[in-house]
């Protein structure tokens, strides 16, 4: 059907639903993927009613123009790249180069998280930072746990680093990738591995001076989720396992109360694998019941003489920490005694474990992926984005960053640290070996580096090289490389490539660009970038800093053009601002990770982010004036 209409109708239409698209993106009342998928939908079938027809005839809204971002090489390399992140993950291969600012001992506490942050800075330049902040999580925690330091303190600075570190080269987050594959569509030629690493480390350095000297008395200090659960200091969380021939067998709730534990108060009840929440009227005890109490320390000693139970404080922990210690010093020839880990194995204890990205618990139950069976351990409470839930706890569907609180023994707490799906936030101090292919991985992965930043391979060339040569290896398989892909990165970027085309041909993006070009001050080069700079930073934090890049690339090329400026220097400073996605816990996947250990509040990212992009909008305005002469 071919129906020819002014060209401003299709520009209008465009405007209208990239409007649309960025309210429903900022409100997240349907997911992202959902939400870019009709985005797409909506796109082709308006391209296929109203066409769009060019000097030749052929029209531009068409299937194969609104389609072409998915084959785009610039998608291909960040979902490769994110597979490579999942092997260094998988493999270990940087633990080991953390571990020395942990095993230094002459090194304090404050000296030690310095050095992991300039660590994971530096690195993020070159990979993926979710992986790099997934391995740093739990080392960060264990050092502020020594040094007495709330975990809120440390976590938010760790994913700030990562994504300042992702300002210095092409390959050091998938919005410069975009950028510059945006750019290769307008017709540019794209941006090269260093071209902006000069002003990306001068951002990244005063971004680092914010994180190490004014975070920290930004952020607040908050309690974990375990002591959550618990009413005040002087009540601990307790687990009861219901004998057959126990006498509360049989017992009713009467009035919110068991009338045998009046002086308990009774958090969950875990049945036959599944979860059994506040209120109990009508409920009796049942053989195998599992009760998760919380009681004064008088009260816990005499429940516990009078029914068989395991004790989850963190006191009980230490002792038998000190106890093991006084184990291998005592045996360090002998060897350790069997008794020992048998206590160790039957201790049960409180642990903090994270779901991670491509974990394949993601959209499944409690009761789907089975804890109970898979680790022999009790789900006690989820959190999600600092909030803790717990109403219909089995029926929640788990998502990345989550936050678990389990309870189970110390050998099934141990044994998660090995499994790719979950992260061990606390619980367990246990190390597991260097497995055997982080060498390779390490290697693969600086071969893939040499080679996309020296120009022998393209960067989508040499990410998929390294990625087959990861599986080829052994270093994970193709299971896990596939869980590795993140199909919300897919659709919304091929859903905003989509936006972009339509921008570009119906003439949005001009229009846009140049109403911005009428503003006061507008013939001024400085100040222009620094808006866009201002806007675009702005924008990164409500929607997705890939969905901005996308978006205001042909916008910032187009304003460039138009002053006679250079189109780079603005198409740099998207790759900037997109960056700056600190004021939210949703702008970038680093900030959502940390938000359930830190235990933050959305509005601790307000206060913490914002001033820290107002520092960098100033750092870069100094950039722009006298480095690139604007």
């Amino acid at each position: 059907m071919s129906v020819i209409l002014d060209m401003n109708f299709h520009m209008w239409f465009v405007l209208a639903l990239t409007a649309a698209a960025v309210y429903l993106y900022a409100r997240e009342k349907y997911p992202l993927d959902v939400t870019s998928v009709l985005l797409l939908t909506i796109l082709l079938v308006f391209g296929q009613l109203f066409p769009l027809p060019d000097a030749n005839g052929r029209n531009m809204l068409d299937a194969y123009a609104l389609l072409s971002g998915f084959a785009n090489p610039a998608l291909v390399a960040v979902l490769a790249l994110l597979v490579m992140g999942q092997a260094i993950i998988h493999t270990d291969s940087l633990r080991p180069l953390i571990r020395l600012f942990v095993k230094t001992k002459w090194m304090p506490p404050w000296l030690s998280m310095f050095g992991i942050l300039l660590f994971v800075m530096v690195f993020s330049a070159f990979l993926n930072n979710t992986p790099l902040v997934i391995i740093a999580i739990p080392i960060m925690q264990a050092i502020a746990a020594n040094a007495g330091i709330s975990d809120s303190k440390v976590m938010m600075p760790l994913s700030f680093v990562a994504i300042l570190g992702g300002m210095m080269t092409l390959v050091g987050s998938s919005t410069n990738l975009l950028v510059s594959s945006a750019m290769v569509e307008l017709g540019y030629d794209p941006l090269t591995f260093f071209q902006f690493t000069i002003p990306g480390m001068m951002l990244a350095g005063v971004g680092l001076l914010y994180v190490i000297f004014v975070l920290p008395y930004l952020v607040p200090k908050r309690q974990s989720l375990a002591d959550s659960l618990k009413s005040d200091e002087k009540e601990f969380v307790a687990e009861l396992d219901i004998a057959p021939d126990s006498m509360l067998v049989g017992m009713e709730c009467v009035d919110g109360r068991f009338p045998a534990l009046p002086d308990l108060d009774i958090r969950l009840i875990q049945r036959a694998g599944h979860l059994i929440l506040p209120p109990f009227e009508g409920y009796k005890i049942e053989p195998h019941d599992i009760l998760i109490v919380a009681a004064t320390r008088d009260s816990l000693a005499d429940l516990l003489s009078k029914y068989p139970g395991f004790l989850l404080s963190d006191d009980e922990e230490k002792r038998l920490a000190l106890k093991t210690q006084e184990h291998d010093e005592q045996s360090e020839e002998d060897g350790r005694p069997v008794e020992l880990d048998e206590r160790v194995a039957e201790m049960r204890v409180l642990a903090e474990i994270m779901v991670t990205p491509a974990s394949r618990m993601v959209d499944m139950t409690i009761e789907q992926a089975g804890f109970d069976r898979q680790f022999g351990a009790v789900v006690l409470g989820i959190q999600r984005r600092a909030r803790v839930v717990r109403r219909k706890l089995g029926r929640i569907r788990l998502e990345a960053g989550d936050v678990l609180l389990v309870a189970g023994s110390q050998g099934s707490i141990n044994d998660m640290r090995g499994n790719p799906d979950v992260i061990v936030l606390s619980g367990s101090k246990k190390e597991l070996p260097i497995p055997k292919k982080a060498p390779i991985a390490g290697l693969i992965f600086l071969g893939t580096v040499l080679a996309a930043s020296t120009g022998v391979m393209s960067i989508a060339v040499a990410a998929i090289a390294g990625s087959v040569l990861l599986i080829a290896t052994g270093c994970l398989n193709i299971r896990q490389a596939v869980r590795a892909i993140d199909r919300k990165i897919l659709i919304l970027v091929g859903a905003m490539l989509a936006l972009g085309v339509a921008l570009q041909a119906t003439g949005g993006a001009d229009f846009i660009a140049n109403l911005l070009l009428k503003l006061p001050f507008s013939d001024s080069p400085l100040f222009m970038a620094s808006m866009l700079f201002i806007l675009v930073a702005f924008l990164t934090n409500i929607l997705s800093n890939n969905a901005c890049a996308i978006l205001f690339t042909p916008i910032a090329m187009g304003m460039a053009v138009n002053m006679g400026v250079d189109p780079i220097i603005f198409a740099i400073t998207v790759v900037f601002a997109a960056n700056c996605s600190f004021a939210s816990p949703i702008g970038y996947k680093t900030n959502l990770l940390v938000m359930g250990p830190g235990h933050y509040r959305f509005r601790d990212f307000m206060k913490a982010g914002v001033p820290l992009v107002l520092v960098l909008w100033g750092a870069y305005i100094l950039i722009a004036k006298f480095y690139y002469g604007l």
